[in-house]
């Protein structure tokens, strides 16, 4: 990341896995951006050295914050929130939202059983195959950035694919 000249846009700890990413970056000469609410400011859960802390009023805005200041998104290995803003960041490209590609950091398989039921939802056409492209996935993180950095998004029109649906359902267009 540091070598490919690209800024780190994160939630802002300073603890955990990203409160350490963030340290390795900044320790190599990078520059962190860290998007935060106020209420875990008080908190005492701020990174003390970013380059760059925004603090905003809600975890909303602090998500369309980092949507709009980031390239890319990446998830890692993470609980809850990690998967909720992964699908959030799919979500909006699906729909026209954006344009930025979208990655997960598959360490150890980790998310090989969310890769497989977006293979399942695309078989069973819940997903168009074209949003299915959406989101790339390696172990290394080097293929990862590669991944995405050639990343070219698919148009889809929603339209012909609701009327797929509808077809396929049964149903009259």
């Amino acid at each position: 990341m540091l070598n490919r000249g690209h800024d780190l846009i994160y939630g802002g700890a300073g603890v955990g896995l990203m409160g350490r990413i963030a340290d390795t970056v900044l320790a190599g000469g990078g520059r962190v951006i860290g998007v935060m609410p106020a209420a875990l400011v008080d908190r005492e859960v701020a990174h003390p050295g970013l380059s760059d802390l925004r603090v905003v009023d809600s975890m909303h805005e602090r998500k369309a914050l980092m949507a709009d200041l980031a390239d890319a998104f990446i998830a890692m290995p993470g609980g809850l929130g990690t998967i909720e803003e992964l699908l959030e960041a799919l979500t909006w490209a699906q729909l026209g939202i954006h344009s930025k590609p979208c990655g997960v950091l598959n360490v150890g398989g980790y998310f090989n059983n969310l890769m497989a039921f977006l293979d399942t939802a695309t078989d069973r056409h819940f997903i168009d195959p074209n949003h299915r492209t959406l989101l790339v996935d390696s172990e290394d993180p080097g293929t990862l950035l590669d991944l995405l950095e050639s990343f070219k998004p698919r148009q889809v029109d929603k339209a012909r694919w609701i009327h797929h649906m509808n077809r396929d359902q049964g149903e009259d267009p």
